[in-house]
């Protein structure tokens, strides 16, 4: 058989993501459009949004259909990686390159051999649906036409089994553009263990808009629309009081009432204290992060935490705010000791 050719670009432009237990981020613009398919098979509709202001966003889907929701874990690790990167000060660029099966482990993904043939597809629908958009600047109006990777592709082992060594993605700027200003948020691991598209999509939902206040009101429609769903409204309906019941949407916990309203609250992670002393779950998220940036073990430094909050209490001082005094505690550490 043929040799391969050369490399000729041995790796100085692709940055190598090398997986570190980085905190999972989405980006803030998809996740307040759907422009990710819930559907399992190939879906091929056209789909046009605009917002109050008279801006329109315009999707085409790819020859293979729109990308899904499943198809975005590979954007969520890309983001997460470079802005794990970007917050150590490091430099980062749209070319990136990653072990296929690292990217999939992180995103709970099956490794087996179809795994690559689906990922391949994945790449097809990214890389092959366009999104136009109209964008106000000056007193002049463009129309913009981009998709969400300008490639992707595996690149092969030099042998005769020609094995994949990983995988090389060419980031848009639309997707750079959301990294270099930080519109993106930390989504939880558990995100990746949701099988239902739709419960994806809500969990998504609910991060961008109810985020850390106590509660979230919508209208069943309004939700509807929001997740990009083309199920009658009964159907869907049925399909989120199915979710409501199984109760496994991460950090939020959702209510739909008689007259279709649906109310999102943060769950409370309750570790107790006393009678009264909770860490919530926004501050425990928060700490999480801290100790990764500071390369600490969590578990270690939220129980130092406790002791201190014990000692204070048992004194007479119990922390008023539990979640803050608990965050600023971390933040001030220098080291487990």
């Amino acid at each position: 058989h043929m040799a391969l050719l050369p490399i000729r670009h041995p790796q100085k432009d692709f940055f190598v993501l090398d997986i570190s237990d980085v905190v999972p981020k989405d980006d803030t613009a998809s996740m307040e459009h759907p422009i990710f398919s819930l559907a399992t098979k190939p879906d091929m509709r056209f789909l046009h949004y605009a917002d109050k202001n008279g801006n329109v966003l315009e999707i085409e889907p790819s020859g293979k259909g729109l990308p899904t929701i499943f198809d975005k874990d590979i954007l969520i690790f890309c983001i997460s990686q470079l802005m794990h990167l970007k917050n150590q000060g490091k430099p980062i660029g749209k070319r990136v390159r990653f072990s296929a099966r690292e990217m999939m482990v992180a995103t709970n993904r099956r490794t087996d051999g179809d795994a690559y043939k689906l990922l391949e597809k994945a790449f097809s629908r990214l890389r092959g649906t366009n999104f136009k958009t109209t964008i106000r600047t000056g007193g002049k109006m463009e129309k913009r036409i981009f998709g969400l990777i300008d490639e992707g592709g595996f690149v092969y082992h030099d042998d005769d089994r020609l094995r994949r060594n990983y995988c090389e993605i060419v980031l848009s700027d639309w997707l750079m553009r959301a990294i270099e200003s930080a519109d993106v948020v930390t989504i939880s691991p558990d995100y990746f263990r949701l099988r239902r598209p739709l419960e994806r999509r809500i969990y998504e939902i609910a991060r961008k808009h109810c985020g850390k206040s106590s509660k979230w009101h919508i209208g069943l429609d309004k939700l509807q629309a929001k997740t990009g769903s083309n199920a009658p409204l009964k159907r869907f309906r049925l399909n989120l009081r199915q979710i409501i019941e199984e109760d496994h949407t991460p950090f939020y916990r959702i209510e739909l009432d008689e007259n279709d309203l649906v109310t999102f609250r943060p769950r409370s992670a309750k570790i107790e204290l006393g009678q009264d002393i909770f860490i919530p779950e926004w501050a425990d998220e928060k700490a999480r992060e801290i100790a990764r940036e500071k390369g600490w073990d969590y578990y270690a430094l939220r129980d130092k935490w406790l002791n201190y909050a014990r000692a204070e209490t048992g004194k007479g001082n119990p922390p008023k705010n539990a979640g803050a005094t608990f965050v600023s505690y971390c933040k001030k550490q220098k080291s487990l000791r």
